[in-house]
């Protein structure tokens, strides 16, 4: 049984093509996760969200975070349940996909003081992508962790021609344990901080 304290880690698959790669990558990490006792990662597929693009009368920074539109406010609500986030990034045009970042756009207070790490793929591991999401995290106040892992050409094309796995690639295995322990530990560093923050306000309330 899982602890209440163990955190919570939205695992956001960030492509809604039908065709995507991201679910390869997306599912090899689960695999890793499952055989963990100090995290828990629940599935946010982008499919499942028809958001649509930001649309809103008002920035959200203004109203208290409330959206008008009822699917934004569904998932909004939804992050705010997580203590952190994973993001599959593929890379469009050096950037990354419009569907992912209109999900930053689709929540605002709920991302605040949380990490988020990246699991990125393409011609380069989606580095660029991943590089674009970074700073748009920071703007949400959220605080993006260094450890990611970069599925390369060779590792990406080896797993669509070749038949090879992900775990063929040491330093995939590697890199994917260094972000895994990383969110978990900035999980609970944030969600202690949180908790402190919200214990002084109630003090000085």
């Amino acid at each position: 049984m899982i602890h209440s304290s163990i955190p919570r880690i939205a695992l956001i698959i960030g492509s809604t093509r039908p065709n995507r790669f991201a679910d390869v990558p997306a599912q090899w990490l689960l695999r890793a996760a499952e055989q963990r006792r100090d995290v828990t990662i629940a599935t946010l597929d982008l499919r499942d969200w028809p958001l649509p693009f930001f649309e809103e009368p008002a920035s959200p920074a203004v109203t208290g975070g409330v959206y008008t539109n009822a699917v934004a406010e569904r998932w909004r609500r939804k992050i705010g349940e997580f203590d952190g986030y994973i993001a599959t990034a593929a890379e469009y045009n050096h950037a990354p996909t419009a569907v992912l970042k209109n999900a930053f756009d689709s929540a605002h207070n709920e991302w605040f003081s949380k990490p988020i790490g990246f699991l990125g793929y393409g011609g380069v591991g989606g580095a660029r992508a991943v590089e674009h999401l970074r700073m748009i995290a920071i703007e949400l106040q959220m605080a993006p962790i260094k450890p990611a892992v970069y599925v390369g050409l060779e590792p990406f094309l080896g797993v669509l021609r070749d038949g090879k796995s992900l775990d063929d690639y040491p330093f995939l295995v590697s890199s994917r344990t260094a972000l895994l322990d990383g969110i978990v530990w900035w999980a609970n560093a944030l969600k202690a901080a949180r908790r402190s923050d919200a214990e002084t306000e109630s003090i000085a309330a």
